[in-house]
């Protein structure tokens, strides 16, 4: 397939002359990374390099991409006369765990029927153990404090600015003794034996403990536990472990760089040592490894191996040459000029090259012109202002570009979100928010479909009255009247004679009570009319039951599409098992509901985002949200030295919150404590308080110097930076945009 009309760039064809052992390829921005990596595979599956038994196994870091793998390596296959559908297979890395597990559950300590937690029930557990842990220990975390601080103040960080910081430590902290596979017996035994105390660690180990006692309680697990159970079960089972081996002969790992260290000895242990293993990412782009063990390093030692052939794609064809020199000259200044040495390593190369002459794909013409750093000092608001009236000025001239506009943080993007809509400018803003539309779409369904199969049960008929209503929920009063509702719902012992009998007799014979307020009533009769309706539709084919039932419970369309796609999936379902009633139906949506199968929705979560469909729209989102995208024209606002700080004295650190004493970063001084408490031996004499917290600073600066790297090369022909002076107006230009700068007006004045 290398001789396809397609063409090919000369590292693209040097990677697809592959044909075993370990490969690491270091790709920039916009070289065609997943274009290479599909070709690849399907080289591998038409070159006879698979049985019929086997297949070419593909990790990705996203579901977008799996998706995106799917139909490339698909499409390549049909080219070659193959069915599309075989010989490949394509994971998230949790999905690649999901599908271990699934082998030999007894292994992980589960049952056949696990299920896996949301994201979102995860956190309201931990908020649960936080609070049930500071109703116990109110005051054990005061020595961290600010000793500044009034008495009026510290009531109220006491009440609600600490348990919400205690819930965002708590969550990196679980998720970082899961990485490392402690268990809460373990870190219970070390914190006995401890000579001297460490209260963060503490902290954590009571809060991780309270949290799987709670998630066993349920009989559910989260995604870390995913991860660490399914290493569990290849390491206990060779002769699962074999068998996978001989299933999954070749690995190609995509986003390599945001490997974490149990990412790593998976996907080691299924290649072992003689194995297949294609490792492709970018360093450079690594901004997602903060208190977590993801690091850009994994990549670059597994290509520094004398075992792993490297290789790399420096070619791209998304910018133009000023932005691709612009993006170079990051990586050389964080190189030689940096002023702390020991952040240098943040960016390397290989420096992105535009690409040859003749290119399929030629890089945008070229405008040195299309870069400019607004240097003027501006307030918060001032910034967004001078963005807003730069947009109104080119958008009505560019309908058919792309434009974006890439904030450090949400709070500043949705400040912008604001002016736009003082002004009517069309923006999109779905990046900013995350969603798990799929899940809780066909979860609503799944809940209404598992009371029409069991038409008797309050308690069901409850909880879709709950689901009717969803959208009143974030209104305290309204949740509260919902909630008493239901509870009398749940409590009827008649349904037939509350669905069809006047309500208010109903309602004194059932609960003695023969008032009802009118707008309670008024809302048991709506409801009524909707049960009624729905339950006369159950003789329907199920796929017009469910469009029949999302047409009442959705409104945004995006839910509504994703219904018929739910519709055709149940339509399937019906014809492959005839034999399956209401109730094995319904449980193919719970299981969708709780994230046991991979099913792309028609939220832009789940198929990824389409740039292209927002022409002349302002996107609005994060520089981590933007990461794998481009646009015409992007803006990278609040390059100060609060978000891009650069190690100066008068820097400030946004983990170093200001309620606690000597700017001390209280996460990382929690994982410094736990990493003592896990230590060999038994001396905390080790443990030096600030330590932590300065190590921090040089990985979180690491990490920013890189997100900015991200931020520029989204541009394709123009690109914009802007900074401001901070909410107390005391930030500065940040250091990398002040020196970029000065480059930038050489350059222009070296060749006008």
């Amino acid at each position: 397939m290398t001789n396809s009309p397609i063409q090919l760039r000369k590292h693209q064809k040097e990677i697809l002359r592959y044909q075993n052992g370990y490969m690491g390829i270091i790709a920039v921005p916009g070289s065609g990374k997943t274009f290479t990596l599909s070709h690849l595979a399907a080289n591998l599956i038409s070159g006879g390099k698979i049985s019929d038994t086997q297949e070419v196994l593909v990790v990705t870091l996203v579901n977008s991409a799996v998706d995106n793998f799917y139909q490339r390596v698909g499409s390549l296959i049909k080219s070659a006369g193959l069915m599309p559908n075989l010989g490949y297979r394509v994971r998230t890395l949790h999905g690649l765990a999901h599908d271990i597990i699934r082998e030999r559950p007894d292994l992980a300590s589960l049952d056949t029927q696990f299920a896996i937690i949301d994201e979102r029930d995860s956190l309201a557990i931990i908020d649960d153990c936080v609070h049930g842990w500071l109703r116990v220990n109110p005051n054990t975390l005061d020595d961290y404090l600010n000793l500044d601080l009034t008495e009026s103040r510290l009531g109220h960080i006491r009440q609600d600015t600490l348990p919400l910081y205690l819930n965002t430590l708590a969550v990196n902290f679980i998720r970082y003794v899961k990485d490392q596979r402690f268990t809460p017996d373990y870190l219970k035994s070390r914190i006995q034996k401890l000579p001297l105390p460490l209260p963060l660690a503490d902290f954590g180990s009571s809060i991780f403990e309270s949290y799987q006692r709670s998630l066993a309680y349920r009989g559910v697990v989260d995604f870390d536990d995913l991860i660490k159970n399914s290493l569990n079960v290849l390491q206990s089972d060779h002769s699962l472990l074999k068998n996978l081996r001989n299933r999954w002969p070749f690995i190609l790992e995509d986003e390599a760089q945001d490997s974490s260290h149990l990412q790593e000895e998976i996907l080691a242990l299924l290649a072992g040592p003689k194995g297949n293993w294609v490792r492709a990412g970018d360093p450079n782009q690594a901004i997602f490894e903060t208190f977590t063990t993801a690091n850009p390093k994994y990549l670059r030692e597994f290509c520094l191996r004398k075992d792993v052939t490297p290789a790399t794609l420096p070619t791209s064809s998304r910018s133009t040459k000023s932005i691709i020199k612009l993006a170079n000259l990051l990586v050389e200044w964080t190189q030689i000029e940096h002023p702390l040495p020991e952040v240098r390593d943040s960016l390397q190369p290989p420096y992105i090259e535009p690409v040859e002459l003749g290119d399929r794909s030629p890089n945008p013409v070229d405008d040195p012109r299309g870069i400019f750093f607004i240097e003027k000092k501006l307030t918060p608001q001032e910034e967004v202002e001078q963005i807003a009236n730069s947009i109104s000025k080119w958008l009505p001239k560019n309908q058919e570009k792309t434009i974006a506009v890439l904030a450090p943080r949400n709070q500043r993007a949705n400040d912008l979100v604001d002016e736009l809509k003082k002004r009517n400018i069309p923006f999109v803003d779905s990046l900013l928010k995350s969603s798990a539309a799929t899940r809780t779409s066909a979860g609503a369904i799944a809940i209404i479909l598992r009371y029409l199969s069991d038409p008797q049960s309050s308690k069901k008929l409850a909880v879709v009255f709950s689901v009717w209503r969803r959208d009143e929920r974030d209104d305290p009063d309204l949740a509260k009247r919902n909630s008493e509702i239901a509870e009398r719902i749940r409590k009827i012992t008649r349904l037939e004679d509350f669905l069809f009998t006047d309500l208010h007799e109903f309602w004194h014979a059932e609960f003695n009570q023969s008032e009802l307020v009118q707008d309670v009533l008024d809302i048991l009769h709506s409801f009524r009319d909707i049960i009624v309706r729905w339950q006369a539709a159950i003789v329907l084919p199920i796929d017009q039951l469910v469009l029949t039932i999302a047409q009442d419970i959705f409104s945004l369309p995006s839910e509504l599409a994703l219904s018929h796609k739910l519709a055709a999936l149940l339509r399937q379902a019906r014809l492959l098992n005839p034999g399956w009633r209401l109730a094995e139906l319904t449980e193919e949506l719970t299981i969708i509901a709780k994230n046991e199968r991979r099913f792309i929705g028609f939220s832009e979560d789940d198929l990824g985002f389409n740039v292209e469909k927002h022409k002349g729209q302002v996107v609005i989102a994060t520089m981590h949200k933007a990461k794998g995208l481009e646009w015409d024209r992007v803006y990278l606002m609040s390059v100060n030295n609060y978000d891009f700080p650069s190690g100066s004295s008068y820097d400030a650190y946004m983990a170093e919150k200001w309620f606690f004493r000597d700017r001390l970063n209280v996460e990382a001084e929690s994982l410094a404590q736990l990493a003592v408490l896990t230590a060999e031996g038994e001396n905390t004499d080790w443990y030096l308080e600030g330590a932590a917290t300065e190590q921090a600073r040089l990985d979180y600066i690491r990490e920013r110097l890189r997100l900015l790297y991200v931020g520029i090369t989204r541009a394709k022909t123009e690109l914009i930076l802007t900074w401001n002076t901070g909410r107390k107006g005391q930030a500065k230009p940040a250091l990398p945009f002040i020196n970029l700068h000065e480059y930038w007006k050489s350059y222009l004045a070296s060749i006008s």
